[in-house]
């Protein structure tokens, strides 16, 4: 039998955490594997190989008594848009992991999960398919910024001690009826825009009235292509990447084949639902994360297109012991 491996995962009880947990536990590929669970506010299912190890990232002590007997590390947790925490969770926080794994005797492999945010993801114009060459350029927001400061800190590690490690860099994360949600003229609406704000209540109350989709248009009156990737493919591969000898200090973009055209989006909800759109005039640009190397290199395939990201989102039924909760903006 294979020596057994222990993985860390920080943002355990998170949307990528929580189903990377239930992948990796029914993939016979790991199961030499054990999963140790860094928790704060919420806790998790048992498992005979979780381990659950509860405190603050931001504190070091925490992050050294997790990363015991430690051989790879998958690195989820963030704070988004709150300037009072992120930079003890995301940068501290990523710091006293890194500083870990460096010493460990029984470390292996750090995997990072990146975001578009990184490269501005729409607020900028990206005239060209945005691949991991592409110069870091925050948005507005401590998030955003955050986001470089991750990758910058792995990167210097890879120079500095030839850490190993890789950078997945994933667009904004779909699970359940997120996409479906993320349209919603209302107060329920996932993320930004939030289209009830641009409309003015008024329109916005008739919109929701008529299950009205918001196509997003730019400067220029095109429809905007903006980058999404599902769970399940973002996990495939996280999968993919461990002990993966193609997957040693290098970045991914890991998102759907194409973006999606607010346009197209649109038309197909009409086609398959009937529901009536609006165009709404927005300051975004069009960007399309070029995920060809993830597919060289590593042998990763997206299975979510448009109409299935759709589909699944709108076929979803929510049960009883499943409420909607979005525990962060986006």
């Amino acid at each position: 039998m294979s020596e057994a491996k222990r993985i860390l995962v920080t943002g355990a009880t998170g949307k990528v955490g929580q189903v990377f947990i239930r992948r990796l536990l029914a993939d016979a590929r790991f199961d030499q594997f054990i999963i140790r669970a860094l928790c704060y506010n919420r806790l998790l299912e048992p498992h005979t190989r979780l381990e659950v190890a509860r405190g603050s990232i931001e504190d070091r002590p925490v992050v050294e008594a997790a990363m015991q007997d430690v051989t790879h590390v998958l690195h989820l947790a963030t704070s988004k848009e709150t300037p009072e925490t992120i930079m003890d969770v995301a940068i501290k926080g990523l710091f006293w992991l890194l500083e870990s794994c460096r010493t460990s005797s029984s470390f292996q492999q750090f995997i990072l999960i990146g975001g578009d945010a990184g490269m501005g993801h729409f607020f900028y114009p990206h005239p060209v398919p945005v691949t991991e060459t592409q110069k870091h350029s925050a948005y507005p927001g401590c998030y955003a910024l955050s986001k470089v400061l991750e990758e910058v800190m792995l990167e210097q590690y890879y120079i500095q001690y030839d850490l190993s490690g890789c950078c997945l860099m994933a667009p904004w994360i779909m699970d359940k009826d997120d996409f479906k949600y993320q349209l919603s003229f209302g107060d329920d609406v996932f993320g930004g825009p939030r289209w009830g704000e641009l409309v003015g209540p008024e329109k916005a109350a008739e919109y929701i009235r008529t299950q009205t989709i918001p196509v997003m248009i730019d400067a220029a009156g095109r429809p905007v292509k903006r980058n999404f990737v599902h769970v399940e493919d973002l996990v495939s591969a996280i999968l993919l990447a461990i002990d993966h000898p193609q997957a040693r200090q290098q970045k991914f973009n890991i998102g759907m084949d194409e973006p999606v055209d607010y346009g197209e989006l649109g038309a197909y909800l009409a086609e398959s639902r009937g529901l009536p759109t609006v165009a709404i005039k927005t300051p975004y640009h069009s960007t399309w994360l070029d995920n060809t190397k993830a597919k060289f290199l590593l042998g990763w395939r997206p299975h979510y297109d448009l109409p299935k990201m759709v589909d699944a989102a709108w076929e979803y039924k929510r049960s009883e012991d499943d409420p909607r909760i979005v525990w962060y903006p986006g």
